[in-house]
Protein backbone atom coordinates (compact mmCIF):
# COMPACT_ATOMS: atom_id res chain seq x y z
CA UNK A 1 0.00 0.00 0.00
CA UNK A 2 1.24 3.47 -0.90
CA UNK A 3 1.75 5.97 1.88
CA UNK A 4 -0.80 8.48 0.61
CA UNK A 5 -3.54 5.86 0.50
CA UNK A 6 -2.64 4.63 3.98
CA UNK A 7 -2.66 8.16 5.42
CA UNK A 8 -5.93 9.07 3.72
CA UNK A 9 -7.63 5.99 5.17
CA UNK A 10 -6.18 6.74 8.60
CA UNK A 11 -7.44 10.31 8.47
CA UNK A 12 -10.99 9.52 7.37
CA UNK A 13 -11.43 6.39 9.51
CA UNK A 14 -9.54 7.40 12.66
CA UNK A 15 -8.30 10.97 12.77
CA UNK A 16 -11.18 12.98 11.35
CA UNK A 17 -13.94 11.40 13.48
CA UNK A 18 -11.96 11.89 16.69
CA UNK A 19 -10.82 15.45 15.99
CA UNK A 20 -14.16 16.63 14.62
CA UNK A 21 -15.93 15.29 17.69
CA UNK A 22 -13.49 17.00 20.06
CA UNK A 23 -12.93 20.24 18.11
CA UNK A 24 -15.95 20.81 15.87
CA UNK A 25 -15.42 24.56 15.55
CA UNK A 26 -11.71 24.38 14.66
CA UNK A 27 -12.15 21.44 12.30
CA UNK A 28 -14.95 23.26 10.49
CA UNK A 29 -12.27 25.71 9.31
CA UNK A 30 -9.28 23.36 9.06
CA UNK A 31 -7.54 21.69 6.14
CA UNK A 32 -6.06 18.21 6.40
CA UNK A 33 -3.85 16.10 4.20
CA UNK A 34 -0.33 14.85 3.61
CA UNK A 35 2.15 17.15 1.93
CA UNK A 36 5.81 18.02 2.27
CA UNK A 37 8.97 15.96 2.46
CA UNK A 38 9.03 12.27 1.63
CA UNK A 39 8.66 9.92 -1.28
CA UNK A 40 5.13 9.07 -0.17
CA UNK A 41 4.06 12.64 -0.93
CA UNK A 42 5.29 12.10 -4.51
CA UNK A 43 3.71 8.66 -4.84
CA UNK A 44 7.21 7.18 -5.22
CA UNK A 45 7.47 5.27 -1.96
CA UNK A 46 8.29 1.57 -1.91
CA UNK A 47 9.47 -1.06 0.58
CA UNK A 48 12.74 0.81 1.03
CA UNK A 49 10.89 3.97 2.06
CA UNK A 50 9.50 2.43 5.22
CA UNK A 51 12.64 2.76 7.31
CA UNK A 52 11.80 6.37 8.26
CA UNK A 53 8.91 8.85 8.14
CA UNK A 54 6.45 6.19 6.97
CA UNK A 55 3.23 5.21 8.63
CA UNK A 56 -0.36 6.33 9.19
CA UNK A 57 -0.40 10.06 9.88
CA UNK A 58 -1.55 13.38 8.51
CA UNK A 59 -1.28 17.13 8.92
CA UNK A 60 -4.05 19.44 10.08
CA UNK A 61 -3.50 23.03 8.94
CA UNK A 62 -5.14 25.78 10.99
CA UNK A 63 -5.52 29.52 10.59
CA UNK A 64 -3.22 31.58 12.81
CA UNK A 65 -6.12 32.45 15.12
CA UNK A 66 -7.33 28.86 15.44
CA UNK A 67 -3.81 27.60 16.06
CA UNK A 68 -3.37 30.06 18.93
CA UNK A 69 -6.67 28.99 20.45
CA UNK A 70 -6.71 25.24 19.75
CA UNK A 71 -3.26 24.20 18.51
CA UNK A 72 -1.69 22.81 21.67
CA UNK A 73 -4.80 20.94 22.76
CA UNK A 74 -5.37 19.52 19.27
CA UNK A 75 -1.76 18.34 19.15
CA UNK A 76 -2.26 16.44 22.38
CA UNK A 77 -5.39 14.87 20.91
CA UNK A 78 -3.49 13.98 17.74
CA UNK A 79 -0.71 12.34 19.77
CA UNK A 80 -3.33 10.27 21.60
CA UNK A 81 -4.74 8.75 18.38
CA UNK A 82 -4.14 5.00 17.87
CA UNK A 83 -0.58 4.33 16.80
CA UNK A 84 -1.37 1.11 14.92
CA UNK A 85 -3.43 1.05 11.73
CA UNK A 86 -3.71 -1.62 9.01
CA UNK A 87 -0.54 -3.29 10.25
CA UNK A 88 1.56 -0.11 10.23
CA UNK A 89 2.84 1.95 13.15
CA UNK A 90 2.44 5.71 13.33
CA UNK A 91 5.71 7.54 13.79
CA UNK A 92 6.06 10.17 16.57
CA UNK A 93 5.29 13.71 15.51
CA UNK A 94 8.69 15.04 16.58
CA UNK A 95 9.77 18.63 16.91
CA UNK A 96 9.96 20.37 13.55
CA UNK A 97 8.87 17.28 11.63
CA UNK A 98 6.58 19.36 9.37
CA UNK A 99 5.09 16.05 8.21
CA UNK A 100 2.36 15.11 10.65
CA UNK A 101 0.44 16.80 13.45
CA UNK A 102 -1.17 20.19 13.92
CA UNK A 103 0.34 23.36 12.48
CA UNK A 104 -0.42 26.79 11.08
CA UNK A 105 -1.04 27.04 7.36
CA UNK A 106 1.33 30.02 7.26
CA UNK A 107 4.09 28.09 9.07
CA UNK A 108 3.86 25.19 6.65
CA UNK A 109 4.52 27.35 3.60
CA UNK A 110 7.05 29.57 5.38
CA UNK A 111 9.08 26.50 6.35
CA UNK A 112 9.65 25.62 2.69
CA UNK A 113 9.54 28.87 0.73
CA UNK A 114 9.76 31.62 3.37
CA UNK A 115 6.29 33.02 2.67
CA UNK A 116 2.87 31.99 1.41
CA UNK A 117 2.54 33.36 -2.15
CA UNK A 118 5.66 35.31 -3.25
CA UNK A 119 4.94 39.02 -3.62
CA UNK A 120 7.28 39.74 -6.55
CA UNK A 121 8.81 37.99 -9.54
CA UNK A 122 12.24 38.35 -7.97
CA UNK A 123 11.05 36.48 -4.87
CA UNK A 124 9.64 33.76 -7.12
CA UNK A 125 12.98 33.54 -8.92
CA UNK A 126 14.94 33.01 -5.69
CA UNK A 127 12.88 30.01 -4.54
CA UNK A 128 14.43 26.68 -5.48
CA UNK A 129 12.24 24.40 -7.53
CA UNK A 130 12.38 21.43 -5.20
CA UNK A 131 11.01 23.48 -2.28
CA UNK A 132 8.01 24.49 -4.37
CA UNK A 133 7.62 20.87 -5.47
CA UNK A 134 7.71 19.81 -1.81
CA UNK A 135 5.08 22.18 -0.44
CA UNK A 136 2.69 21.44 -3.33
CA UNK A 137 3.15 17.67 -3.21
CA UNK A 138 0.86 15.05 -1.76
CA UNK A 139 -2.87 15.47 -1.33
CA UNK A 140 -5.29 17.71 0.52
CA UNK A 141 -7.92 15.40 2.01
CA UNK A 142 -10.28 18.14 3.19
CA UNK A 143 -10.23 21.93 3.27
CA UNK A 144 -13.36 23.41 4.79
CA UNK A 145 -12.23 27.04 4.78
CA UNK A 146 -10.17 26.87 1.59
CA UNK A 147 -7.27 28.95 2.91
CA UNK A 148 -4.64 26.24 2.55
CA UNK A 149 -5.79 25.23 -0.94
CA UNK A 150 -5.96 28.84 -2.13
CA UNK A 151 -2.25 29.27 -1.40
CA UNK A 152 -1.43 25.88 -2.90
CA UNK A 153 -3.35 26.69 -6.07
CA UNK A 154 -1.59 30.06 -6.37
CA UNK A 155 1.76 28.22 -6.39
CA UNK A 156 0.65 25.73 -9.05
CA UNK A 157 1.29 24.50 -11.64
CA UNK A 158 4.60 26.30 -12.07
CA UNK A 159 6.41 29.63 -11.80
CA UNK A 160 4.92 32.80 -13.30
CA UNK A 161 5.77 32.78 -17.00
CA UNK A 162 8.57 35.36 -16.92
CA UNK A 163 10.27 33.42 -14.13
CA UNK A 164 9.81 30.12 -15.95
CA UNK A 165 11.41 31.67 -19.04
CA UNK A 166 14.30 33.06 -17.00
CA UNK A 167 14.98 29.66 -15.50
CA UNK A 168 14.73 27.98 -18.91
CA UNK A 169 17.29 30.44 -20.25
CA UNK A 170 19.62 29.70 -17.34
CA UNK A 171 19.23 25.96 -17.90
CA UNK A 172 19.97 26.30 -21.61
CA UNK A 173 23.11 28.34 -20.87
CA UNK A 174 24.25 25.79 -18.27
CA UNK A 175 23.66 22.87 -20.64
CA UNK A 176 25.82 24.61 -23.25
CA UNK A 177 28.58 25.50 -20.80
CA UNK A 178 28.76 22.22 -18.87
CA UNK A 179 27.80 19.56 -21.42
CA UNK A 180 28.53 20.89 -24.89
CA UNK A 181 31.70 22.75 -23.92
CA UNK A 182 33.36 22.01 -20.57
CA UNK A 183 32.81 18.24 -20.58
CA UNK A 184 34.90 17.85 -23.75
CA UNK A 185 37.40 20.47 -22.60
CA UNK A 186 38.00 18.58 -19.35
CA UNK A 187 38.52 15.32 -21.24
CA UNK A 188 41.08 16.91 -23.55
CA UNK A 189 42.97 17.96 -20.43
CA UNK A 190 42.77 14.44 -19.07
CA UNK A 191 40.73 15.67 -16.12
CA UNK A 192 38.12 12.91 -15.84
CA UNK A 193 37.07 14.18 -12.41
CA UNK A 194 36.28 17.66 -13.71
CA UNK A 195 34.52 16.05 -16.67
CA UNK A 196 32.29 14.09 -14.29
CA UNK A 197 31.37 17.26 -12.42
CA UNK A 198 30.53 18.91 -15.75
CA UNK A 199 28.23 15.99 -16.52
CA UNK A 200 26.53 16.43 -13.16
CA UNK A 201 25.85 20.08 -13.97
CA UNK A 202 24.56 19.12 -17.39
CA UNK A 203 22.21 16.49 -16.00
CA UNK A 204 20.83 18.82 -13.32
CA UNK A 205 20.22 21.59 -15.85
CA UNK A 206 18.69 19.22 -18.42
CA UNK A 207 16.32 17.61 -15.92
CA UNK A 208 15.26 21.00 -14.63
CA UNK A 209 14.56 22.13 -18.20
CA UNK A 210 12.53 18.95 -18.73
CA UNK A 211 10.27 19.79 -15.77
CA UNK A 212 10.01 23.48 -16.63
CA UNK A 213 9.02 22.71 -20.22
CA UNK A 214 6.21 20.61 -18.75
CA UNK A 215 5.16 23.47 -16.43
CA UNK A 216 6.20 21.44 -13.38
CA UNK A 217 8.51 21.97 -10.42
CA UNK A 218 11.49 19.65 -10.28
CA UNK A 219 11.50 17.52 -7.09
CA UNK A 220 14.41 16.87 -4.72
CA UNK A 221 17.43 15.53 -6.60
CA UNK A 222 17.05 11.85 -5.74
CA UNK A 223 13.56 11.83 -7.29
CA UNK A 224 14.33 13.83 -10.44
CA UNK A 225 14.63 10.79 -12.70
CA UNK A 226 11.95 8.71 -10.98
CA UNK A 227 9.29 11.42 -11.23
CA UNK A 228 10.12 12.36 -14.84
CA UNK A 229 8.81 9.22 -16.51
CA UNK A 230 5.38 10.60 -17.36
CA UNK A 231 6.51 13.97 -18.68
CA UNK A 232 5.78 14.57 -22.36
CA UNK A 233 7.54 17.78 -23.42
CA UNK A 234 11.23 16.97 -23.99
CA UNK A 235 10.44 13.45 -22.78
CA UNK A 236 12.40 11.92 -25.66
CA UNK A 237 15.59 13.26 -24.05
CA UNK A 238 15.10 11.16 -20.92
CA UNK A 239 16.73 7.96 -22.29
CA UNK A 240 19.82 9.96 -23.28
CA UNK A 241 20.03 11.56 -19.84
CA UNK A 242 19.63 8.19 -18.14
CA UNK A 243 22.38 6.76 -20.32
CA UNK A 244 24.71 9.64 -19.38
CA UNK A 245 23.98 9.09 -15.69
CA UNK A 246 24.76 5.38 -15.95
CA UNK A 247 27.89 5.71 -18.13
CA UNK A 248 31.55 5.79 -17.15
CA UNK A 249 33.48 8.98 -17.86
CA UNK A 250 36.60 6.92 -18.50
CA UNK A 251 35.12 4.30 -20.83
CA UNK A 252 32.07 5.82 -22.49
CA UNK A 253 33.14 9.36 -23.40
CA UNK A 254 32.18 9.08 -27.09
CA UNK A 255 28.73 7.71 -26.27
CA UNK A 256 28.24 10.37 -23.61
CA UNK A 257 29.09 13.03 -26.17
CA UNK A 258 26.46 11.69 -28.54
CA UNK A 259 23.91 11.57 -25.74
CA UNK A 260 24.64 15.19 -24.78
CA UNK A 261 24.04 16.39 -28.32
CA UNK A 262 20.93 14.24 -28.71
CA UNK A 263 19.42 15.56 -25.48
CA UNK A 264 20.20 19.14 -26.49
CA UNK A 265 18.58 18.59 -29.89
CA UNK A 266 15.38 17.36 -28.22
CA UNK A 267 15.41 20.38 -25.88
CA UNK A 268 15.90 22.85 -28.75
CA UNK A 269 13.06 21.24 -30.69
CA UNK A 270 10.71 21.57 -27.71
CA UNK A 271 11.75 25.20 -27.15
CA UNK A 272 10.84 25.88 -30.77
CA UNK A 273 7.53 24.06 -30.42
CA UNK A 274 6.68 26.30 -27.45
CA UNK A 275 7.71 29.37 -29.44
CA UNK A 276 10.50 30.25 -27.03
CA UNK A 277 13.52 30.43 -29.37
CA UNK A 278 14.22 31.79 -32.82
CA UNK A 279 17.95 31.03 -32.64
CA UNK A 280 19.63 28.72 -35.13
CA UNK A 281 22.07 25.87 -34.62
CA UNK A 282 22.66 23.03 -32.20
CA UNK A 283 24.58 24.91 -29.51
CA UNK A 284 22.36 25.79 -26.56
CA UNK A 285 23.80 29.19 -25.65
CA UNK A 286 22.19 31.25 -28.46
CA UNK A 287 18.86 29.68 -27.56
CA UNK A 288 19.33 30.86 -23.97
CA UNK A 289 19.55 34.47 -25.14
CA UNK A 290 16.61 33.97 -27.47
CA UNK A 291 14.51 32.78 -24.52
CA UNK A 292 15.63 35.85 -22.56
CA UNK A 293 14.21 38.10 -25.28
CA UNK A 294 10.72 36.69 -24.61
CA UNK A 295 10.71 37.88 -20.98
CA UNK A 296 8.34 40.82 -20.49
CA UNK A 297 9.53 42.08 -17.10
CA UNK A 298 12.52 44.37 -17.66
CA UNK A 299 14.21 43.60 -14.35
CA UNK A 300 14.08 39.86 -14.93
CA UNK A 301 15.05 40.21 -18.61
CA UNK A 302 18.17 42.22 -17.70
CA UNK A 303 19.55 39.68 -15.21
CA UNK A 304 22.62 37.60 -16.07
CA UNK A 305 21.63 34.78 -18.41
CA UNK A 306 22.61 32.14 -15.82
CA UNK A 307 20.81 33.78 -12.89
CA UNK A 308 18.03 31.64 -11.45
Amino acid sequence: MKGLELCSKYYFEVGAPALKAAFPEAMSRAAAGLSGQGSDCLGLDDEYSRDHDFGPGFLVWLTDADFEKYGAEMQRAYDALPREFMGFSRKPTGTGSQRVGIMRTSDFYAYYIGCTVPESLMKWLRIQEHFLATCTSGEVFEDALGEFSAIRNALLPCYPEDVRLKKLAARAATMAQSGQYNYFRMLRRGDVFGARLALGEFLNASLSMLYLLNFRYEPFYKWQFAAAGGLVAMGKALPYLRDIAASSTLRDDARIGRDIEAACAVAINELRLQGLTEAEGDYMEPHAYSIMAHIQDETIRNLHVMEG
